[in-house]
């Protein structure tokens, strides 16, 4: 569950609405933003309570700064908070130094608001750069996710040491999928069933894991939040099926010693 809505720029952050002149006001889109967490956290909130799940959120410690209750109530109610930058700004166009400042902003801005201190970390659109996960690994952090490339949680060798990667998605991300507008919940509600099927069917002979991408303003949503209850509730339906925060599965590839090791 991405908590970013207040964290974007005033002018040219993306949204449903036509391209506007960078100098004007873009009004409408700020209003969409402000969903995110006037409406759409509230209520996938909600949705984890019914399920019974615990999710991970993903935090840019500027939209907590601006809604730091908003940000203790979603720890408060059992979901791990996990980096996500401290603005916007692309990690890949920083300099190293630039990078720890900017993370440590955010560790200090979520544990702040929460009691807690992040130990994941999600770069913007996955793109950080060749110094990140040595920086965050220095700062305390024990995994990312900006790695596509498996169905299963692995490590990765940082200085020497390893570093747990719980792999994101984009297949099954709403802010990708839902970008298009022919895209409707219908047809994501079956995608996502057929993803899970053929995992839940490789997993009698390989450890499989799916993640599954909930953008504050564009997941909460009535609708979709239907639809990913129906969905959730599927998946409850089959033996041997867990739901796991990501710091969860970051600690338990970090100790298991039969998980991919990348060098």
């Amino acid at each position: 569950m991405q908590f970013e809505s207040g964290a974007q720029p005033e002018t040219g952050a993306s949204s449903p609405f036509p391209t506007l002149d960078p100098k004007y006001p873009d009004l409408p889109a700020q209003k969409w933003y402000d969903y995110g967490f006037k409406e759409g956290i509230p209520r996938l909130l909600d949705l984890w309570d019914r399920v019974g799940v615990k999710v991970t959120s993903h935090m840019v410690g500027r939209a907590v700064e601006r809604h730091p209750a908003l940000a203790k109530e979603i720890v408060d109610r059992g979901h791990e908070p996990a980096g996500h930058g401290q603005t916007w700004e692309p990690q890949y166009t920083m300099t190293p130094e630039q990078e720890r400042a900017g993370y440590q902003a955010s560790i200090t801005s979520i544990e702040r608001a929460t009691g807690t201190r992040p130990v994941g970390f999600n770069a913007f659109w996955l793109r950080g750069t060749p110094h990140t996960l040595s920086i965050l690994q220095e700062l305390g952090f024990i995994y990312h996710i900006d790695d596509i490339s498996r169905d299963e949680p692995f490590t990765v060798a940082v200085n020497g040491n390893p570093f747990a990667v719980v792999p994101y998605t984009l297949r099954n991300n709403d802010i990708v999928r839902f970008d298009s507008p022919a895209t409707i919940g219908a047809s994501y509600l079956q995608d996502l069933k057929d993803d899970f099927d053929v995992l839940y069917a490789e997993a009698t002979a390989r450890r499989r894991m799916m993640s599954l991408s909930t953008h504050d303003r564009i997941s909460g949503i009535p609708g979709r939040v239907k639809m990913i209850e129906e969905f959730i509730r599927y998946a409850q339906k089959q033996k041997g099926v867990a739901f796991m925060r990501k710091d969860e599965i970051a600690k338990w590839a970090l100790s298991a010693g039969d998980v991919p090791h990348e060098t």
